[in-house]
């Protein structure tokens, strides 16, 4: 099974359960599609995009499940990203986990990846 990830916050997950859908954050649905990370990039991707912020989840899911409507696309430093151009049912999770800030400020992935 590949893994990857989505780091949201915790409202807009819990939005996203009580619904049955998740159809991306502000940027996800600016671009199009759902933007996903692979456990290899997560790191940089929360560091990138989500500094500071303290109410977020790192949500894993099975790539493969995902079928056609997930893509790998070329992203930031050439890297392949997973983008996924389909609504996200959120049952679909294989795990949810709390991404909270360590005391140096940066995310701590202990246990979540």
């Amino acid at each position: 099974m590949t893994l990857v990830y989505k780091i949201v916050s915790q409202d807009a997950w819990r939005a996203a359960e009580a619904d049955g859908v998740f159809r991306g954050a502000p940027v996800d649905l600016a671009d199009g599609f759902i933007h996903f990370s692979t456990a290899e990039q997560a790191r940089e991707t929360a560091a990138k995009h989500f500094a500071g912020q303290a109410d977020l989840l790192l949500v894993g899911f099975d790539a493969d499940a995902f079928g056609p409507a997930l893509k790998w696309e070329v992203s930031r430093g050439g890297a392949l990203f997973p983008h996924l151009y389909a609504p996200l049912d959120p049952r679909a999770a294989v795990s949810v986990r709390p991404l909270p800030l360590g005391a140096d400020g940066a995310h701590d992935f202990t246990g979540a990846l």
